[in-house]
């Protein structure tokens, strides 16, 4: 079954008067191989953002540590002067190492550095909103982000930040957070097969704070089920279109930002919100994360 609400319908970030359709894009699979380097295309990466903008597309994904720099670099080639009503959204608080590993930067200096990086090669005055990314690679940490989300905040006041966000967060870290400054969205691990943060979605909707999924497709291991491939089949869809409609039926609260490097591909998954899963496929798919769980469990 289809649907005619374009891109997924929007969602208004809290405390603003902007609206962002749900269906976004994240721009990670624009560098090179391992998200390093440059793309081997740059001019189908440029493509990509120019067909993502011309669908409607006003939320796009970003980080400075793409590539690194390649990523936002790409972005401002493709559509600087930028459209009216875009909102990038960017991330600080990790850097690549030499050996294109993934490191912590949550010192001030880091900080720093990292908001200007990103101003500078998105070629803007402020960030629409900044993500401090904590945790883990895939999961968060509990402890305190006190220090680095106070140095936001402190960016924030100056105006190089307009809205702050969290990512690879607790609960209990976001109520932190929420002392410190406003809160305007959480980015997670979280899809159909990893649903560690439920509770946490339907808690943050309550709110009405963004929730948006990283890894929304699994990410470096893509998602792979037998039940998936059988309720796309059922529904005359791929099985990425399937797990992307998913997320925008899971809660009004989240926003999807799946990354291609394919112009086709974006147009696949953009055509997931078009999607209406029927009551029968939604219990097929939730129970996916019940598989996963149990076999995770039986190998500890």
């Amino acid at each position: 079954m289809t649907k005619s609400t374009k891109l997924g319908g929007t969602f208004t970030l809290h405390g603003t008067s902007t609206s962002l359709y749900r269906m976004g894009y994240g721009a990670m699979q624009l560098a090179g191989p391992e998200v390093w380097g440059p793309p081997r295309d740059v001019d189908g990466a440029i493509a990509v953002l120019q067909e993502a903008i011309a669908a409607g597309v006003n939320h796009i994904d970003t980080s400075d540590y793409y590539g690194p720099h390649v990523t936002n670099q790409i972005i401002k080639k493709a559509l600087h002067p930028y459209p009216a009503g875009l909102f990038i959204v960017t991330k600080v608080g990790a850097r690549r190492g030499e050996d294109k590993s993934w490191l912590h930067a949550l010192s001030r200096k880091e900080l720093v550095d990292g908001v200007h990086d990103n101003l500078r090669n998105l070629g803007v005055d402020a960030l629409d909103v900044v993500n401090l990314r904590v945790g883990g690679m895939m999961a968060p940490s509990e402890g305190s982000i006190e220090e680095p989300l106070t140095l936001l905040a402190e960016l924030k006041r100056q105006g190089l930040v307009r809205h702050a966000g969290l990512s690879n967060v607790t609960p209990r870290q976001l109520q932190e957070g929420q002392r410190i400054t406003e809160i305007v969205s959480v980015q997670n691990f979280y899809n159909l097969a990893h649903r560690n943060d439920d509770a946490f979605v339907d808690a943050l909707a309550k709110q009405g704070i963004a929730y948006v999924p990283f890894f929304p497709l699994g990410g470096f291991t893509p998602l792979q089920s037998s039940e998936l491939d059988r309720v796309a089949a059922s529904v005359e869809a791929t099985p990425m279109q399937v797990a992307l409609a998913w997320l925008l039926q899971r809660s009004p609260n989240i926003l999807t930002i799946p990354g291609t490097s394919s112009v086709n591909h974006l147009r696949d998954n953009l055509g997931a919100a078009a999607l209406e899963l029927p009551p029968d496929a939604i219990a097929a798919l939730n129970a996916i994360a019940e598989t996963v769980r149990a076999a995770s469990q039986s190998t500890q």
